[in-house]
């Protein structure tokens, strides 16, 4: 699990980060049981939304990320780079158990940075010091696996710049464990490096001829007992090893030159190493992360982005939300790209706050012509109050931001009603309130396909006659997603289900008591009316119907509307037919079921029941 504080890991406290451009995360063995990675596919992991916490105040966006089990990588960088990182792409392979299994293996993402093709690899390989060969084998093999599309850079050692590190699991030879920890304590650990495998491999395997690391300065970051800075104690004590480690290769400049081909100047990229350590007030694992800071410089081979922005420094009325973008020449443009609506310190580029279609009239005219095209943001979908904004060009081809502005100001008057700014995401104003509460916070992406009425997924209330939705979370001021708390209480103005008298009337005894307690709450203040064939009936809430209504129970809307429209159903069905069961079906029972709640049961028994099926 993520540790409360990664600010010194990612060196936040030493004013090194104001002027890092890009940071790479790899880690190995997350957290990866089954009920964790069912949670973790629909929801971002808790390590990545950690560091997605702790960077965007610093202006840093998640660029791409790729997981395999337990093994996951991700790619930041300053908002403002964003339009010069193209031909994003990601790859793993899996290593464990013959090539089926993902615990070891390799994940990358590769991209291209202002015209240079840099790849990052994050790897676990096998554990053991006996295992050495095997792993040569698997890296070898991950090299080979891990192919690329495009005209360049096909294979991870195609690249310019490599970055490989995690954990590599290479071990200390030959000494033995009492030597080892003398020279740790004796701060003698020169004495130890040409002693550990990878050392010895990268001058006699030729998969590895190239790559670089700077001197193991710090302890072996391997094994320790969790939660303390000592070295294993178990049965095992195993020798403490470098297992984690942060390598780089430049591409060799006469890879590839065939006869004619000039040789290209010295000096073309160039990395240096300013740090690399390690971080012993990390005691969450049996391993110490490990950290480095790189300056690679190189001449840029862009020099503007693929899409230019214009926008005025201000918007202080909604017909000023005008946006004019011009594409460059060779921009491969998508009728599905689309131009978002950031906060300054947004996340990633699907944390809009809203956006618009980029698909005007003439653009194809205005790319072959070299023309600005122009688009508007509706008033619905503008951000009230003030607040720093910045607005971002997604291509849908690339998947990535292709062109942004310079952080500009939005000053509009706050609705009467009191909406919050993520309100407002450019929805049909006829669409139900209800489900746009319980849905636009979380969808992220644009649905393509779906101009108008893009947020909405539920069926059409006309599906469900008699129906009345209870306020929207909007309208109460309360949180809007589904919490236990909000299951707790049956709050007294939440429409209640209605049933026809006839149908009551063939429920035997049961209905007879229901229609008992109906008529003695006749001048009760709460009831709700609904107009039926019959004429309007109204059915107290103190009964066992009402109590069993999904609506009562907090259960998400569309669950709701589906469990009554299924129940509804099957009585209709009866009542049509001309028998009605002596028995009570709750909606929220699974079809089929024909279990009821227990007579005279708490509504905090019938909360769990509920919630049990909305979760």
């Amino acid at each position: 699990m993520p540790p409360n504080d990664v600010t010194s890991l990612l060196h936040l406290n030493t004013g090194e980060t104001n002027d890092v451009d890009m940071i790479a995360i790899g880690l190995q063995e997350v957290n990866s049981k089954i009920n964790k990675r069912l949670k973790d596919a629909l929801f971002t992991d808790q390590w990545s939304e950690l560091f997605m916490d702790v960077l965007s105040p610093f202006h840093f966006i998640l660029v791409s990320t790729v997981r395999m089990q337990g093994v996951i990588l991700l790619v930041f960088a300053k908002y403002y780079h964003l339009p010069f990182l193209q031909d994003i792409q990601t790859d793993c392979t899996r290593t464990g158990l013959g090539g089926y299994w993902g615990n070891k293996g390799g994940v990358s993402v590769r991209l291209s940075i202002f015209g240079h093709m840099v790849c990052f690899l994050n790897c676990h390989l096998p554990a053991h010091l006996e295992k050495a060969e095997q792993r040569k084998e698997d890296f070898a093999t991950i090299l080979h696996m891990q192919q690329f599309e495009g005209r360049v850079a096909n294979g991870i050692l195609d690249h310019d710049l490599v970055f490989w590190f995690g954990d590599l699991n290479f071990r200390i030879e030959s000494l033995d464990i009492c030597f080892v920890k003398y020279a740790i304590d004796s701060n003698v650990l020169s004495q130890l490096w040409e002693k550990d495998q990878l050392n010895i491999a990268k001058s006699t395997w030729p998969v590895l001829r190239g790559f670089q690391e700077g001197p193991l300065n710090f302890p072996p970051t391997f094994k320790f007992d969790v939660g303390t800075n000592k070295y294993d104690s178990s049965a095992k004590k195993r020798k403490p090893a470098w297992t984690d480690r942060i390598l780089w290769k430049i591409k060799s400049p006469s890879k590839g030159l065939g006869a004619g081909r000039h040789r290209p100047s010295r000096g073309v990229l160039s990395v240096s190493q300013l740090c690399y350590c390690s971080h012993m007030e990390y005691t969450v694992s049996d391993h110490k992360p490990v950290a480095a800071i790189f300056a690679v410089q190189f001449a840029s081979k862009v020099d503007k982005p693929p899409v230019e922005i214009y926008v005025a420094d201000e918007w202080s009325r909604p017909e000023q939300a005008v946006v004019r973008y011009k594409m460059a020449v060779g921009f491969h443009r998508s009728s599905w790209d689309w131009i978002g609506l950031y906060r300054v310190g947004f996340r990633h580029p699907k944390d809009y706050v809203s956006y618009v279609w980029a698909r005007s009239d003439d653009g194809e005219r205005c790319l072959e012509k070299q023309l600005c095209a122009q688009v508007m943001f509706s008033e619905e979908a503008l951000p009230k109050g003030n607040g720093e904004y910045i607005l971002g060009y997604y291509s849908n081809t690339s998947s990535s931001i292709a062109g942004v502005t310079e952080p500009f100001q939005i000053s509009l008057p706050r609705s009467e009603e009191g909406s919050s700014p993520t309100d407002s995401s450019g929805s049909s104003s006829e669409e139900d309130d209800s489900t746009l509460v319980l849905l636009a916070p979380k969808s992220r992406s644009p649905s393509p396909g779906k101009m108008k009425r893009h947020r909405s997924r539920s069926p059409s209330l006309a599906k469900f006659q008699g129906l009345i939705l209870r306020p929207s979370s909007r309208d109460r001021g309360t949180s809007r997603s589904p919490s236990p708390q909000s299951c707790r209480g049956l709050p007294r103005d939440i429409p209640t289900i209605h049933v026809p008298q006839e149908e009551l009337g063939c429920c035997g005894a049961k209905g007879k008591e229901l229609r008992q307690a109906a008529d003695s709450l006749e001048g009760s203040s709460f009831y709700q009316t609904v107009q039926e064939q019959g004429g309007p009936q109204r059915v107290s809430t103190d009964s066992p119907l009402a109590r069993a209504d999904p609506r009562n129970l907090g259960l998400l809307p569309a669950l709701r509307l589906e469990m009554i429209d299924k129940a509804l159903g099957r009585r209709q069905e009866n009542v049509d037919q001309g028998y009605y069961p002596c028995r009570r079906m709750s909606p929220t029972s699974p079809p089929g079921c024909g279990t009821s709640p227990k007579e005279g049961c708490s509504p905090q028994e019938l909360d769990s029941h509920s919630c049990a099926m909305g979760r």
